[in-house]
């Protein structure tokens, strides 16, 4: 399955000063702009703090502290980044033809969806039942990501997905994140490395698969023009295609067209 996601800007209020609050780590994490510029220097010397959008501009009015919005957009970015890095390996696997040996379910195999093409043409050759079980699967890890105590908008770090051992209704052996507790060894120095180099090789693999997904429509990008990525005439923005007319509303969202409407 291939995943692309982009964040949406949030308001930004510099007229409240929220107290800081600690974590259960009791590191207080509530940042604010001083703080992105710091982040950014260290995550690029060479290009710095750039932010031409003004998102992290507080200005009178917002719903939200500076400080939780910037919360909101590190955290937004840092879990997006994952999911792209995720994203641009499966690309790479699917479009490769590797897969499982056994049956998907029923007489469906693994081998039958690889053959249908590439990484997109797979996820629509997928059984409705099987979007379904992992579209439902990201929902329950984004409202699991949601309960992590403090929130990353009222102090808790950015990123943190917390333990699902807490969260879930009955005994798991190990955690989604981080299972085996290596993090949990690395000296703050080493941790801080590490988190760094995640969100550069997050913000990469954005613009990667990004890159891919271009490719795959037709669209000139250079370096990839080469490289046969095989084309995809359906919709990465839909998760349903014209196989999957048997579940509520899919008929009416694929006849949907905004020329209808203006």
């Amino acid at each position: 399955m291939l995943s692309s996601v982009t964040a949406a800007a949030l308001s930004f209020n510099g007229a409240v000063t929220t107290p800081a609050r600690a974590t259960r780590a009791g590191v207080t994490v509530m940042e604010t702009q001083a703080d992105l510029e710091v982040l950014a220097k260290k995550l690029n010397p060479t290009v710095g703090f750039i932010d031409p959008l003004g998102l992290s501009i507080p200005y009178e009015g917002a719903a939200f502290t500076e400080s939780e919005a910037i919360g909101w957009l590190r955290h937004a970015e840092i879990k997006h980044g994952r999911v792209a890095m995720a994203a641009f390996v499966g690309f790479i696997v699917q479009s490769n033809g590797i897969y499982f040996p056994w049956n998907l379910q029923g007489d469906v195999t693994h081998a039958a969806i690889s053959a249908a093409g590439g990484p997109g043409a797979q996820w629509d050759a997928l059984p409705s039942s099987a979007k379904l079980q992992i579209l439902g699967f990201i929902g329950l890890l984004e409202f699991a990501g949601e309960q992590a105590s403090p929130h990353y908008m009222k102090g808790g770090r950015p990123g943190d997905f917390g333990s699902l051992k807490e969260f879930a209704p009955h005994p798991i052996p190990l955690d989604f994140w981080d299972p085996f507790g290596f993090t949990k060894k690395m000296s703050p120095e080493r941790k801080e490395k590490a988190l760094l180099a995640e969100i550069n090789n997050g913000r990469l693999a954005m613009l990667g698969i990004m890159s891919l997904l271009s490719a795959s429509k037709g669209l000139q990008v250079p370096l990839l023009d080469s490289l046969n990525i095989a084309p995809y005439a359906g919709e990465y923005m839909g998760p349903f295609s014209s196989t999957d007319s048997a579940l509520p509303f899919v008929s009416e969202m694929l006849g949907f067209s905004l020329k209808d409407y203006f």
